[in-house]
This record gives C-alpha cells, structure tokens and sequence, in this order.
C-alpha cells in the first residue's frame, strides 16, 4: 500500500510540475480507447503495470482543466494540498451524512459553511451545505424556494430568470416538476443583465392572468461574459412582491471574499439563497459545490425525513440531530462524500490573503487582456472585463455568418494545435471568443501569444 501510495503521489506531483510544457487538449477516438484499455481483467495484474496504464493511456487522454493556459469554459485549477485532503478523505471513508457518523467532518462543514455566509453578507441563522456543484446548488435552492414559497407542487408557479442565466436551471426545474410554460425567461439588456423593470411587467402580466410568482433567479457573474445582474434592485423588488430571491453565483459569488469583489457583487447579501462553486474560483479539485440559504430552517423544513416518515432506521441519528445538525436533513444526499476537507486543509495550510490574491489576480489579468485586445486592431472588444471574463471577435467587415466561422476556425485551430484552450459562446446574436482568467499560474505574455494563435486561425 506504501509504495503504491507514494507512486500515486510522484504521479501527481510530475503532473503538476510538466504541466506548462504538457498540450492542453488531448482527444482520442472511443476505437483508440477500447483497443488500449482492452477488457476487464478475470484475474487482477501488479498494481505498478495498472497505475501506468492510468497515467499514461487514461489520464494521458484528457483536456487538463487545471492547466494555466486553460482559458475555456471555467478552469478547474485546484490545488495539491486539496488533492491530498480528497485521498483523506477517501481513505479514510468518511460518510458525512450526520454527526453520528462524522462529528469532526461536520464541525468542519459547519464551519467552512458559516465563513462563506458570512463573507456573502448573510445574517445569523443563514446556513447550507456542500454538494457536487453548481447545479445541485441551485436544484437544491430551487427545491426550497418552491416548498417555502408555495408549499409544494402548483402548475400556476412561474419563475424568472433571464437568457443568460446558466442550463443548470432550467434542468433542475425540469427535475423538480416544472413545465416549460412556469419558466420565464426574460431577453437580458445591452450589458446582459437582468433589467428590474422587464422583471416587474412580466410578474404584473402573469398575476393578471391569474398566475402565481414565486422565485427570481439573479446571476452572480454569468458563464458568457462574467456579467452580474443588479442584485441590490432585484432584491428590494422580490421582496416587496413575495417573490424569493436565488442568486446563481455558482462562478461569481467567491469573489466577494475580496473588496472589487463586494463592489461588484453587491446586494448578494439581500438572497434567499446562493450558490457557488469553491472547485471554480476558490481553486479546489474537483467536485464541491455549495448552497447557502438566508434561513436554514428553510432547508430542513424541505429535505428533513422524520423516522415516522418511512426512515425508522433512522430513529438514532434523530435523536442526535435534535442537538446537533445533520447534513443529510439539508439537501438530497444521505450518502455524503466529506468534500468540506479539500477546502479546510487549503485554507489551513494558504490562509485566506492567498485565496483574496488569486481572485484579484484573476480579476487584474483579464483587465489587462482586456486592454491588449482594445490596442490590437485584428479583434474587436465584445464586452469587458467582468469577473474575470472578456470576450472579443474578429475585426471584420464580413457578414455574421463569416465572422461566426472564423471565430469557429480559430476554436478548432487552437484546439488542434494545444497550445491553450479557448471556447466560442453568443453575445448579441453572434459567435465570440471568450477568455476566462481564473488560473493563479496564468500569465499575460501566454494570453497575448495565444491571441496571436487565434489570429492566425481565424484569418485576421
């Protein structure tokens, strides 16, 4: 076991100390694939032969996520302290459903859950719980919104979000019962913004129509272009008409753990409700999630399953659950992953400065990207700087249509080159480069050389 152990470790420290000098982006074919990994063995072989197949033809056959010149989507950057706190974690089994199976997990939920309340502003008797990510926060949210709100299932409901707002969702509305016709999704402003006004008609039109709002669903730094809705507006709004207020900061809302970040995000502490993603813009591996509720009892009034209720087999963990808290009351899960530890252990061994370092790092790269494209005459600035998102476009005279293929040449060229990675979204009906800047190890030089990249690609 030792010496497997500490062969795992070598693998992931050379992972981690190559990996500037490794391709981003490495895809095989399924055929590739199933001829060298071949069939499930009948009797097992050495575990050294098995770990290279894993790093070489399975790990060897990934886009790396956590690599500094991973600019798509949202980077994954992790770290090696949160990497070692998951083999914990794993090896020691921890099921972290309930304090009588994980006193010390749970304290350490518990207390990383509170510090991330507080830093969202929120007040006392705000709780929440740790979950796979962004979108079983929000499903997890949602779950309460509707059980506070309207007591359970009602085909009169309608929600509103606008059409920037992240699929994660419409899924989970879809998951909790909801039709198409209960969704609103309203058209975003110049900025991609949720406008307040467009908000009020909409809930004026279907309560005349004899309709029943009850959520607003704000973004918190949008996955398109980092946009932030005005919280502080729809907050005052939601709460004059009864209507809950879920912020989707599943990218965003961490940057409220540093000053730029409260400006930008301010009104997150007037929610109902938050998500966010600690294995996004807090560096952890990957996966843990977050939701956090204005007032915890609301998250126990939906999910708390009572022995009475056909969970007899529970009756003992009840009984302790009247004193202290039981995770699995809070959310969907009984069977918990301890994903609180990664964080903890990070936090421990950096201090918070380091983690208020990173994201205004991010935040000043993306500000500097955003000036090297202004001064760059082949590409056109589509939006700023927002949270550490730019996007831009080819300087063209071209139709959309052509544009919209040389932003897809200069994906595919960069994709197939390995150099970085860069992603293609919409903004205003046309196709646009987006940068993400999240990486504490990513650098302006590397951005400007992969703008040159991408140039090439395109044609421009």
């Amino acid at each position: 076991m030792r010496e497997l152990g500490y062969r795992v470790v070598d693998s992931i420290i050379e992972h981690i100390e190559t990996l500037r000098s490794q391709p981003v982006t490495v895809q095989r074919s399924r055929s590739e694939l199933e001829a060298v990994l071949g069939e499930i063995p009948e009797h097992g072989r050495p575990p050294e032969e098995a770990l290279q197949r894993v790093v070489r033809d399975i790990l060897g056959s990934i886009t790396k996520v956590d690599h500094p010149r991973f600019y798509a989507f949202v980077p994954g950057p992790g770290n090696f302290v949160g990497a070692m706190a998951d083999a914990l974690a794993s090896g020691f089994n921890v099921f972290a459903g309930h304090w009588l199976a994980a006193s010390g997990p749970s304290a350490v939920e518990l207390e990383l859950v509170e510090w991330l309340a507080r830093a969202c502003g929120l007040p006392e008797g705000a709780g929440g719980l740790f979950v796979s990510g962004g979108s079983m926060a929000n499903l997890t949210a949602l779950g309460a919104a509707r059980f506070v709100k309207l007591g359970g299932h009602d085909p009169a409901a309608t929600i509103y979000f606008s059409d920037q707002t992240h699929s994660s969702l419409p899924k989970g509305l879809r998951v909790l019962g909801f039709s198409l016709d209960q969704l609103r999704v309203l058209p975003s402003d110049e900025n991609q913004r949720l406008d307040p006004e467009v908000l009020a008609n909409a809930v004026a039109s279907d309560r005349r129509k004899g309709r029943r709002p009850f959520c607003v669903v704000a973004n918190a730094g949008t996955t398109n272009t980092g946009a932030v809705d005005p919280l502080g507006e729809l907050a005052s709004y939601a709460h004059a008409e009864d209507l809950w207020l879920h912020v989707d900061g599943a990218y965003g809302a961490a940057a409220v753990l540093t000053e730029r970040g409260r400006s930008l995000l301010e009104g997150i502490d007037k929610a109902d409700s938050v998500a966010l993603d600690p294995h996004k813009w807090l560096f952890q591996p990957f996966e843990i999630g977050c939701v956090l509720v204005r007032d915890r009892r609301h998250l126990a009034a939906t999910y708390a399953v009572r022995p009475e209720d056909q969970a007899a087999y529970l009756e003992d963990v009840g009984r302790i659950a009247q004193e202290e808290l039981a995770f699995f009351e809070y959310g969907i899960q009984l069977t918990r992953y301890f994903r609180a530890l990664k964080l903890w252990l990070s936090l421990q061994v950096f201090g918070q400065a380091a983690f208020r370092e990173a994201i205004e790092g991010g935040i000043a790269l993306a500000e500097a990207a955003e000036e090297a494209i202004r001064n760059d005459p082949r590409w056109e600035l589509v939006t700023p700087a927002q949270l550490a998102v730019v996007t831009f476009a080819p300087r063209s005279s071209c139709e959309v249509a052509a544009s919209d293929a040389m932003v897809q040449r200069a994906v595919e060229g960069l994709m197939a080159d390995g150099y970085a990675a860069v992603t293609s979204t919409q903004v205003r009906g046309r196709s646009v480069l987006r940068l993400c800047l999240i990486h504490p190890d990513a650098r302006l030089e590397e951005v400007k050389e992969t703008l040159n990249r991408l140039a090439r690609y395109a044609g421009v």
